[in-house]
């Protein structure tokens, strides 16, 4: 896996104050020094109140774009990763904590990226979303021209995604993604689960940008593209 960087936070300069004084250029001297520290604490404090460009602001965002769109958004704390234990690609686990499932134990193989006209085996699913990828899964009443906007979608989101039918979500379409804050901290996710009956391309779009490749285990998006 490549090596997260670390974000820095604003460093402070140094600034020499005159140890002996009494004249007007000391005085000077002293209320420029006093002005500079009072700018760095108002770009610290800026800092911390803004989040210095942090992506939980964005997740929120990417979660509230689909409520906003009629979605409901389930989040829920993710279960442990690199968890291999469904020995068999057909299997599941009593330990999902959500329905599709969203993280926790999978197959060791997961799905092929892309486009399916079949269901997908829901233990290899969780795999993709453990590489950081984003599923959408919809149901068998789900109307042919919104199947087809789905499709178009997946068109311009084809790296990191896999789109399915799985008939059990009746008229519902379902998007799930696995995240964490970092990749040094894989155990300490949290994973999303949208139920749409419609289709808002700038509320998919939002949902994409917030947490696509942010899973426990990240892989650059470009070694996610379909056929991989």
């Amino acid at each position: 896996m490549p090596p997260t960087p670390r974000s820095q936070g604003p460093k402070k300069a140094g600034v020499k104050v005159p140890s002996q004084g009494g004249d007007g250029s000391h005085r000077r001297l002293l209320i420029i020094a006093g002005a500079a520290g009072l700018l760095l604490v108002c770009v610290g404090l800026g800092y911390v109140l803004f989040g210095g460009g942090s992506s939980s602001s964005a997740s929120s965002d990417g979660a509230s774009a689909l409520e906003a769109a009629g979605c409901t958004v389930q989040k829920v704390k993710a279960l442990k990763s690199n968890d291999h234990t469904i020995l068999a690609a057909t299997g599941t686990s009593k330990k999902w904590n959500t329905s599709p499932p969203t993280s926790g134990p999978h197959f060791a193989q997961q799905a092929v990226w892309g486009s399916y006209t079949e269901p997908l085996l829901q233990a290899q699913v969780v795999h993709n979303l453990e590489h950081g990828g984003i599923y959408i899964q919809y149901g068998k009443d789900v109307p042919q021209a919104t199947i087809d906007e789905l499709k178009g979608f997946y068109d311009s989101h084809q790296n990191g995604t896999l789109l399915a039918p799985l008939p059990s979500l009746g008229s519902k379409i379902a998007i799930g993604a696995w995240t964490t804050s970092s990749p040094s901290k894989p155990d300490t996710g949290t994973a999303y689960l949208a139920k749409c009956t419609t289709f808002d391309e700038a509320a998919y779009a939002a949902f994409f940008k917030a947490y696509q490749g942010q899973g426990p285990e990240r892989f650059p998006m470009v070694s996610l593209a379909p056929g991989s």
